[in-house]
């Protein structure tokens, strides 16, 4: 079960919130992995590896859109990419 936020928009300890509500999805994560042989060690770094590699790839997203962004604008205005 996913709980959602208490309230829309920015409100205190709503980190705190999103955290308590991943927390047995998380948990659960780690003991299929435990129980599939994984130590606890390699689990813990290849989350935070995997956790890396998404903002790199939010950050790459993020620089293509704004690309895309100016590439569409010039075309707009009639000027070559």
């Amino acid at each position: 079960m996913r709980n959602p936020p208490k309230r829309p928009g920015e409100y205190p300890d709503r980190e705190i919130d999103c955290q308590k509500a991943m927390e047995p999805s998380f948990q659960a994560i780690v003991d299929c992995m435990l129980e599939a042989g994984w130590a606890r060690g390699e689990i813990m770094r290849s989350l935070r590896r995997l956790i890396s590699a998404d903002n790199m790839t939010q950050k790459e997203n993020a620089k293509v859109e704004a690309q895309l962004a100016i590439a569409r604008a010039m075309s707009r205005a009639g000027r070559p990419l």
